[in-house]
């Protein structure tokens, strides 16, 4: 009996596969608009017609904007964990953070859309759920963990180091978009905080 229930292929949920694949879709919709429009010049409308569906269906999949808004800002603090894990985490603990703090402005820099979104409060009356809000804590303690390995533990440097790389990528976006005013001072911000090695 055992080598049977072994043997057995296992279902699929096809419906979930593809209420999967839909929202994904609808994400990645929503993504290009924002890129294209700003978080706030589009409709629903627009995000329904891009991916092919009336607007009362993409209902079924986000009941308001604000939802959609939840469901992107829980995708982009994924992305940031997905880059954050396939970081190299050889070196010292100095040389992990300093590469942490480009691998943050990078990623901040490579979508302005993303980085309001998730860094900045741009968008009157959302606030994330409290799960995707808790995605949004997982890097932070993670950096929080780096940063007391190269001596700098206490919580006013964890707010000084998000502070300054915040405003890093914001003045790189902002002032020198696509190029690397901004980057170049990475690493001299991270040094400052810490204390002498």
């Amino acid at each position: 009996m055992t080598e049977e229930l072994a043997a057995a292929p296992v279902r699929r949920d096809r419906r979930a596969e593809r209420r999967a694949a839909t929202v994904r879709e609808i994400l990645d919709a929503a993504w290009r608009l924002a890129d294209e429009r700003g978080l706030t010049g589009w409709p629903l409308k627009d995000v329904a017609d891009a991916v092919g569906m009336r607007t009362p269906s993409l209902y079924v999949y986000f009941a308001s904007k604000n939802d959609l808004y939840d469901a992107m800002f829980a995708d982009g603090y994924r992305r940031l964990l997905e880059r954050a894990e396939a970081t190299p985490r050889n070196g010292t603990p100095r040389e992990v953070l300093h590469r942490a703090a480009h691998v943050f402005v990078d990623f901040c820099a490579e979508d302005p859309a993303r980085f309001q979104l998730l860094f900045l409060r741009t968008l009157p009356g959302f606030e994330p759920s409290e799960q995707s809000y808790a995605l949004a804590l997982e890097p932070l303690t993670l950096i929080a963990e780096i940063l007391a390995a190269a001596g700098g533990g206490d919580a006013a440097t964890l707010d000084l180091y998000t502070a300054l790389l915040t405003g890093l990528a914001s003045q790189q976006i902002s002032n020198d978009p696509g190029g690397d005013r901004w980057r170049r001072l990475i690493d001299t911000a991270v040094d400052r905080i810490l204390p002498p090695s």
